[in-house]
Order: C-alpha cells, then sequence, then structure tokens
C-alpha cells in the first residue's frame, strides 16, 4: 500500500510548496482590488510606475492635429483602418524631433501586407496582393500608388500641387 500513498504524499508537498513560495514571492497587491478578484499581471503598487513611463504609440488623433490633409486622404480609403504610426512608426518624440518618424517608400513596407497570400476565407485574403518579384521589381510603389489612399494614383496626385 505504500506503493500508493508515497506518490501522493509527495505530489502534496509539491503543491504545499509552490503555495508556500507563492505567499513569499507575490505582493500583497497583486491582482485583488476594489472591483473583485482580477486576474492578471497588475499591481496596485506600481500603477505609479506604470504612469511615469512615455507611450511610444500616440493613435492617428494625435496626428490629426498637424497632418489633417493626409487624414482627410486617408479616411475614405481602404486603409483608414491603419494607424498611421503602423507605416510611419511610433510618435514618441514628435514634432519635437521631426526625424522620429520615418518616410519609408521602400517596397518591403507595402508588401508586409500587399503580398499576396492565398487565404480566400481570412480578412486577410481579401487585401488586395501582388508578386513583388513580377509587379514592377525595379520600382518604389508610392511612384504609381499613393499610399494614403490607395484608389487614388499618385501621379494624378502629385500633378494637382
Amino acid at each position: 500500500m505504500s506503493h500508493v500513498w508515497r506518490p501522493l504524499f509527495v505530489a502534496l508537498a509539491v503543491v504545499a510548496t509552490i503555495l508556500c513560495m507563492r505567499l513569499v514571492l507575490v505582493p500583497d497587491d497583486f491582482g485583488i482590488h476594489e472591483q473583485g478578484y482580477m486576474y492578471g499581471w497588475h499591481r496596485k503598487g506600481n500603477e505609479t510606475d506604470w504612469k511615469n513611463i512615455k507611450v511610444k504609440y500616440r493613435t492617428t488623433a494625435y496626428c490629426i492635429n498637424c497632418h489633417k490633409d493626409k487624414y482627410l486622404d486617408i479616411k475614405d480609403s481602404p486603409h483608414a483602418a491603419i494607424m498611421c504610426e503602423n507605416c510611419h512608426g511610433p510618435a514618441l518624440g514628435h514634432p519635437q524631433d521631426p526625424r522620429t518618424l520615418e518616410i519609408n517608400r521602400s517596397r518591403q513596407l507595402c508588401v508586409r501586407c500587399h503580398f499576396k497570400l492565398p487565404y480566400p476565407n481570412s480578412a486577410r485574403g481579401g487585401i488586395k496582393g501582388i508578386n513583388p518579384a513580377t509587379h514592377h521589381p525595379e520600382a518604389e510603389c508610392v511612384l504609381c500608388h499613393y499610399p494614403h489612399n490607395p484608389l487614388r494614383a499618385a501621379v494624378r496626385k502629385e500633378a494637382k500641387r
């Protein structure tokens, strides 16, 4: 009968050890707050630390203030759901240092979303895709396509200026 009890006692000892270590290692303010039990990586004691961290991404609402023309171009286009910083990088430090945002005209940026993928039943499969090896590989996409509103050709947009 000892062959049954020994593993059971070992398992109980392991569980008891884990629970004791949890009491010692996990802070008292971890996970339980005024909203009831909240299971997650949250401590009331370090909220101030998190508030002091600068946010890298500011969302499109931040960009509209200075770039209303670009926002008006993109808001009714297929790219409307894409945040500005997905293509231009995080706005942390902008506009104080304009070089913090990149204007990336490389094909690799566009191909991140527009590489033709065979997913007909997903939203990703619905994005118009190309084969970058055969679709004008010598040219940057922005020579023909206006990225803020791809339904309008870049050449026509530039001609209006």
